[in-house]
């Protein structure tokens, strides 16, 4: 050791005591967090309000942390909560195990599960730290209906997964169509394959554009 090892050390030290401490006012002022920042998880929906969760459970088998419980359930006919033959009946998070990494939402095959900004899960209350399906799921947007209900963006699975998510819903074009059946609307769907709308095989099969950034 060098005679003057020492003292570099404590001149790390005593270089801090001129500079000027940060202090943030929190939670008065709230620092924002960048675009892509692992916050509290939600579970997305597709555009007619119909739950991307299926029930496939990956997202539990990939949690390092055993964080996650999900419980899948059949569809029928009369209550319809996902596009696909199974829905997320129980799906549960545990925040006091949870270490935020990530690999659950690259593991969902639907990009059913996100994770937002919030970064604000403490509480005092450990069961209130295990969130349940009722909290993840994403608020309804405007033109959504909660469900059950039947799919109304197609006839089958792939019709949710493989749309442009950039196309107009359904029901926008059935009001466009009212408006005016011989408009310009008519003309481009009618002889423009290349069109804005003819990308659905383009679209990944995870499908996405309803869901807030991770």
């Amino acid at each position: 050791m060098g005679l003057f090892d020492p003292y570099k050390g404590f001149g790390v030290t005593f270089s801090t005591m001129f500079k000027k401490p940060t202090t943030e006012q929190y939670p008065e002022q709230k620092k924002e967090t960048a675009p892509r920042f692992h916050g509290r998880h939600q579970l997305n929906r597709h555009p007619d309000g119909l739950e991307k969760c299926v029930g496939c459970e990956l997202c539990a088998w990939a949690c390092p942390a055993d964080a996650i419980y999900v419980e899948g359930a059949d569809n029928t006919e009369a209550e319809r909560y996902s596009p696909g033959e199974r829905y997320g009946s129980v799906y549960q998070i545990n925040y006091l195990r949870c270490i935020l990494c990530g690999l659950c939402i690259e593991a969902c095959p639907t990009r059913a599960l996100t994770m937002s900004n919030d970064y604000e899960l403490a509480d005092d209350s450990r069961r209130d730290l295990i969130f349940t399906k009722e909290q993840l799921l994403a608020p309804l947007s405007e033109g959504m209906e909660a469900p059950p209900h039947p799919m109304r963006l197609g006839g089958s699975e792939t019709d949710y997964y493989t749309r442009d998510p950039d196309a107009p819903l359904p029901w926008q074009m059935a009001s466009a169509g009212e408006d005016g059946e011989d408009g310009e609307d008519g003309e481009d769907g009618e002889d423009g394959e290349d069109g804005e709308h003819s990308r659905a095989d383009e679209v990944p099969a995870h499908g996405a554009g309803s869901e807030l950034p991770r």
